[in-house]
């Protein structure tokens, strides 16, 4: 296997960790110049298209939100974060791991979440200085 194709495997986990599949539009909020950009380019890769910011106007079928202690009021990010999403979207919060500047406590995460009608199916290390917790709205029953 060539170093490229390692590489490319390499990238393709990260994002396959966080459950993407390829033709998935993915929203970016809170990019900052400490994001990881081989998480970034992993999902690129893995879905086939490029990240979409805060200010796409569509729905999305995954929002991707970096969020740091500093970042104000989770509850309000997370709402926000809800409004592009399709039925069956979720949010993936990446937040610096523990130990990190800006980590975020779980009980703030859990806490947050709850409130704003989400329900934390799984959390992973996403990248080398962030954790990601997975994030649904429930489903609706008819």
């Amino acid at each position: 296997m060539s170093a490229t194709a390692g590489q490319a495997q390499s990238e393709r986990s990260l994002a396959e960790r966080l459950g993407l599949k390829a033709g998935q539009v993915v929203q970016e909020i809170g990019y900052d110049d400490d994001v990881d950009e081989e998480l970034r380019e992993s999902v690129e890769a893995v879905t086939g298209n490029e990240l979409v910011d805060e200010d796409y106007e569509d729905v999305v079928d995954v929002v991707l939100l970096w969020w740091r202690e500093e970042d104000g009021d989770l509850f309000e990010g997370l709402t926000d974060a809800m409004i592009p999403l399709t039925g069956g979207g979720n949010i993936w919060l990446l937040t610096p791991k523990a130990g990190r500047d800006g980590h975020v406590e779980p009980s703030d995460i859990g806490e947050a979440a709850q409130t704003a009608g989400l329900s934390q199916t799984s959390s992973v290390s996403a990248a080398k200085e962030w954790s990601g917790t997975r994030l649904v709205a429930p489903k609706v029953r008819k």
